[in-house]
């Protein structure tokens, strides 16, 4: 019997890798015969430079830049010379895990050193780059990163600003001149499954900004700029970025790498499927099993498990998704596509137990569902 093991990392717990080494134990101990393949996988945001690193072990280039908060940092982003192809999480270099509660507010955040590493990626002859933006710590519509490869930004006085959110407002003209000459020539594709516009109700500010720390007053500043970009990206660059679904992902860095790097916006879930030919791997599988923290509704907005269903339904192949926490039905799960389903923490003693022992109770989980279908 053949089994992929496709699960997504379990935030603060496990990664994919783990998680397959886990099942693949619990598996085993009842099926001995059992054929495994790993496949972990990723949606775009943290964690996947790891799934890709594993999959088609490229080199991890490590780069002083700057933090949101422009202070020096060492990033690190995936170099994968055969393929003239980079992958860079913006997480890694302007994410909200580098700055402490009280310095997150996207109103002064930037993301420039998300640019550093693209400017270093092009250095290294890199032809082609996957920009992964999950995590992002800032609301500046990307015109930090747009800084770092030479756009520079004026206001009415023809004064010079500096790339963070609180200045959007106060952009009247965006100066190419100084871009970096072979931008054009670069193939760009971002990951991501958020489908919000730039701004409005449904925009990046009035979404996301309050988590990145923005106050009421702030979140109305940030939309407002978010609002003035679109209409400099319509009149400068002859693009209508708010009719654009995602351009309001990353606190807008989806419009500004579709504006300034001419970026195509893609699934994050499908994006990593395809480099590692998931769909050609799974052929023959008698089972696929994934997995992730928490089995909600949101699983079937772009999140990985959605991504694993999807594919499975192709080849008839059934799912079993063992997951932190299960918040769905039976009649849910049967719908999402989802033969059988387990959670950690309905096996835990308590929360606290689910957390330290989570590999203990996977492996449990694991071992009950092979004896299940044995």
């Amino acid at each position: 019997m053949k089994f992929v093991l496709s699960p997504d990392k379990f935030k603060g717990s496990l990664t994919g890798i783990e998680f397959c080494d886990v099942v693949e134990e619990g598996i085993i101990a009842v099926l001995p015969e059992a054929e495994i393949l790993k496949l972990p996988l990723a949606d775009g945001g943290d964690g996947s430079i790891e799934v890709l690193d594993y999959h088609l072990h490229g080199k991890r280039i490590e780069v002083d830049v700057e933090d949101p908060l422009f202070r020096p940092i060492k990033a690190s982003y995936l170099f994968i010379e055969s393929l003239q192809t980079a992958f860079i999480e913006m997480a890694e270099a302007s994410g909200m895990k580098l700055l402490s509660a009280d310095e997150q507010n996207c109103f002064y955040t930037s993301t420039y050193g998300t640019g550093e590493l693209i400017l270093d990626a092009l250095k290294k002859g890199a032809k082609n780059i996957i920009l992964g933006i999950g995590g992002s710590a800032t609301n500046d519509c990307g015109i930090g990163m747009a800084r770092a490869l030479g756009f520079r930004f004026f206001d009415r006085d023809d004064n010079e600003l500096i790339a963070i959110g609180k200045n959007m407002s106060e952009i009247v003209k965006i100066n190419t001149t100084y871009t970096i000459k072979n931008l054009s020539q670069i193939t760009f594709k971002v990951a991501s499954d958020v489908t919000n516009p730039l701004f409005g109700e449904n925009g990046a500010a009035y979404v996301y900004a309050a988590q990145k720390g923005a106050n009421t007053n702030e979140i109305l500043l940030l939309d407002h700029g978010l609002k003035n970009m679109a209409g400099l990206f319509k009149d400068q660059f002859g693009i209508d970025i708010q009719n654009t679904e995602g351009a309001g992902a990353a606190g807008g860095l989806g419009a500004g790498a579709m504006v300034f790097l001419k970026a195509d916006l893609i699934s994050g879930i499908e994006l990593i499927k395809d480099l590692i030919d998931f769909d050609i791997k799974i052929r023959n599988a008698d089972w696929m099993i994934t997995g992730e923290g928490k089995l909600d509704l949101q699983t079937l907005s772009g999140k990985t498990i959605q991504g694993v269903i999807t594919s499975s339904k192709k080849y008839n192949i059934p799912v079993a998704a063992f997951c932190g926490s299960v918040a769905l039905s039976q009649k849910e799960l049967d719908k999402m596509g989802i033969s059988y389903a387990a959670s950690i923490i309905e096996n835990a003693e308590s929360l606290e137990d689910s957390m330290v022992n989570t590999k203990d109770h996977l492996k449990n989980i694991a071992s009950a569902f092979a004896k299940s279908i044995d």
